[in-house]
């Protein structure tokens, strides 16, 4: 086990305290029940679309191979995020080990970077189908998606090292509360005495590469797809279509925007009881709205999801 150490005193700390929402405790019942909302419907929304993407074989198609690994990620994104919190709830505590802090920092930041990377890949999957039919499947055939998936997933795991280990080698000074929910990188970096300028830095040139150049990608993805929207004569199809797109994007942009306001805020501006709701956002609210947004509308989507409860009750039902 690791620890961390104050270089003045030699204090080791061996557990954390969250502070988590203990500033409104009129609020942290609801405030359990909500999370508790969102993580079981992310979970059971995201194992459905998992399960259909799987078993539907008109379903094993680019966009729906990427909305699978969206979905895995969103599961292990909230559950890394909110079961920590959901249980010292539940068990009447709210601490965690210098250990298992570590983990869930490493978790947390992979599995948000991964999905920062996907979602604007998943873009440029739809640009190229809408914008490129023709050549869609040339261009985005199984070798190259399978190499998509597995760069955005090397990517947020790397970076996602790179800023644990930054972070939890340098000297805490003996104050071991958190004043969070979970362990996030921004949090633990307040504990931390000395110089913190060079993994500042560190942070911030990850979050320029994650944030705002991916979501510059979303953006003239999504500029080039409305361009070829305006141009479909059907006027249900266009509307259709914008309306896909709108649903898309606000989920992108609630995504980026919060994370951008968290980790590229000036570090003077101190806002951490905002930090909290901004964290629930992007690790709860969007992981449980992709699944509904993405493909749970989609017509393919629902006729796949009763067949499938159709062969289950049949398979009871004998």
């Amino acid at each position: 086990m690791g620890y961390g150490l104050c270089s003045t005193n030699l204090t080791v700390i061996s557990d954390f305290i969250f502070l988590g929402f203990s500033h409104y405790p009129n609020a942290e019942v609801i405030i359990f029940v909500l999370c508790l909302l969102m993580y079981l419907t992310t979970v059971l929304g995201n194992i459905i679309l998992i399960s259909v993407s799987v078993l539907d074989s008109r379903l094993h198609t680019p966009m729906y191979f990427f909305l699978s690994n969206l979905s895995f990620l969103d599961i292990w994104y909230t559950s890394s995020a909110l079961t920590p919190m959901l249980a010292n709830f539940v068990a009447g505590k709210n601490t965690i080990s210098f250990s298992g802090c570590a983990a869930q920092m490493y978790f947390s930041l992979a599995m948000g970077s991964t999905e920062c990377v996907l979602l604007s890949l998943m873009a440029y999957d739809r640009y190229v189908a809408i914008c490129n039919p023709l050549r869609y499947p040339i261009i985005m055939n199984k070798r190259v998606c399978v190499q998509i998936a597995a760069g955005s997933w090397v990517t947020g795991c790397f970076t996602a090292l790179v800023e644990t280990v930054s972070v939890l080698q340098l000297s805490l000074c003996g104050n071991s509360i958190i004043n969070h929910f979970t362990c996030e990188i921004l949090a633990v970096l307040k504990l931390v005495c000395g110089d913190t300028s060079k993994v500042e830095f560190i942070m911030l040139v990850i979050s320029v590469l994650l944030l705002p150049m991916p979501m510059l990608l979303v953006c003239i993805s999504y500029g080039f797809i409305v361009s070829s929207i305006v141009r479909i004569s059907s006027v249900d199809g266009r509307s259709k279509a914008f309306s896909t797109c709108a649903a898309h994007l606000t989920v992108v942009v609630l995504f980026y925007g919060t994370a951008l306001s968290m980790y590229l805020k000036p570090s003077a501006v101190d806002s951490q009881e905002i930090d909290k709701f901004m964290a629930l956002v992007y690790g709860g609210l969007t992981p449980m709205l992709n699944p509904i947004i993405y493909s749970l509308r989609n017509k393919e989507v629902k006729v796949a999801v009763n067949k499938l409860l159709a062969r289950n009750s049949l398979f009871i039902s004998i």
